[in-house]
């Protein structure tokens, strides 16, 4: 299948079933030199893998990854990376009723015309557990990425559904299982996560991912803008269904004179760019919103077709997320990393000599 490799000098190689007896990647392009072994990668994907709260599904996968290739006595050595995650709580049965219908918002229509088959256990291919490598090799990025320009990522739940999450400290998103910048908030979320599970429904979320310490000069003109790439990882993941950069929609009602961020001595005085201008980096922080969808696997009744094109009912039973977005934070900050990762490379080969007689600009003063 077409498409599932990511990246330009960086680059990952998906592959994998949600049903399937493992899913993994290939990453080809990391730097020699880096220790790396299986505890750098895995506590990105304990924070990602299913089970680990009542208001997400419970499916229960260890994800314990595996390094089959590209390390030698625990340093990278400049070919490819193989990692595997292998399926361990897979329940097929659970799909037996889904191989002639097609679930209302699900891929299955849409494979199945693109392709003429489709693997209905658990999404195939759709599934967002295809999202798992991707955070296996965000975090070979992100080390990388700390350890050469002192790169921090992190996201958080800035709405879940109608009920806005209020930013109030980076410390509480690891504390809670809704990824929720502050700590008040969480037992209305709980209530409200509780009562969408037992009506058979579910929600969207909305997501931020900022990232710290971005190097300036990240980004090529005209179509590789770091933005726009930004963006297409983003799209990239499943659910997504809208990427804001900086202050995104909200130019629209803002003018030139609030919107273009002033510079002084000390540095930006705001960052309503979200940390990029035409499509380069320009040393803020990087800022990022994504819109999730509601789950399309519901267990309430929904008017479809079969493959014979006659009308028929689709209840989705079995284990799957009420709000796909609650395990959304690491995923959408390994997509982050791996942009960061690939054009910081992209940059060292072009422009490793370029030397800017001008200190640098710092980040925002305000």
């Amino acid at each position: 299948m077409s498409g599932s490799t990511f990246g330009h000098l960086f680059r990952v190689t998906n592959f994998g079933e949600s049903h399937g007896p493992a899913i993994g990647c290939v990453i080809d392009g990391c730097p020699p030199g880096m220790a790396l072994a299986e505890p750098d990668i895995q506590p990105d994907l304990d924070r990602r893998r299913p089970g680990t709260s009542r208001h997400v599904t419970q499916r229960q996968e260890a994800d314990r990854v595996q390094i089959l290739s590209g390390v030698f006595e625990g340093l990278t050595t400049g070919t490819p990376i193989a990692l595997l995650i292998p399926n361990t709580d897979a329940r097929s049965k659970d799909y037996a009723n889904l191989l002639d219908t097609f679930r209302p918002g699900h891929a299955d229509y849409a494979y199945w015309r693109k392709y003429g088959l489709r693997d209905p256990r658990g999404g195939g291919r759709a599934s967002a557990r295809l999202t798992a490598p991707m955070v296996a090799a965000g975090a070979v990025a992100r080390k990388w990425l700390r350890e050469h320009h002192q790169v921090r990522i992190r996201a958080w739940m800035a709405r879940l559904g109608d009920i806005e999450v209020p930013f109030q400290d980076l410390s509480w998103i690891d504390q809670n299982p809704f990824f929720a910048p502050s700590k008040e908030i969480v037992p209305r979320l709980e209530q409200y996560m509780d009562e969408l599970r037992k009506s058979g429904d579910s929600v969207g979320a909305e997501i931020v991912c900022m990232a710290h310490n971005v190097p300036p000069g990240l980004g090529e003109p005209l179509f590789d803008k770091l933005d726009a790439d930004i963006a297409h990882a983003m799209m990239g993941i499943n659910a997504v269904k809208g990427v804001e950069i900086g202050d995104g929609f909200k130019v629209v009602a803002q003018r030139g004179s609030v919107h273009g961020d002033e510079l002084s001595p000390a540095g930006f005085r705001s960052n309503h760019a979200g940390g990029t201008l035409g499509g380069i980096s320009t040393g803020q922080d990087i800022v990022v919103s994504l819109a999730i969808k509601p789950t399309s696997s519901i267990r309430l009744p929904r008017a479809s077709i079969d493959r014979n094109n006659q009308p028929t009912t689709v209840e989705t039973h079995g284990r799957h997320d009420p709000c796909v977005g609650i395990r959304a934070a690491p995923i959408a900050e390994a997509m982050l990393a791996l942009v960061l990762m690939d054009h910081a490379l992209r940059h060292r080969a072009q422009n490793a000599d370029v030397a800017v007689p001008v200190p640098p600009i710092p980040g925002s003063d305000s």
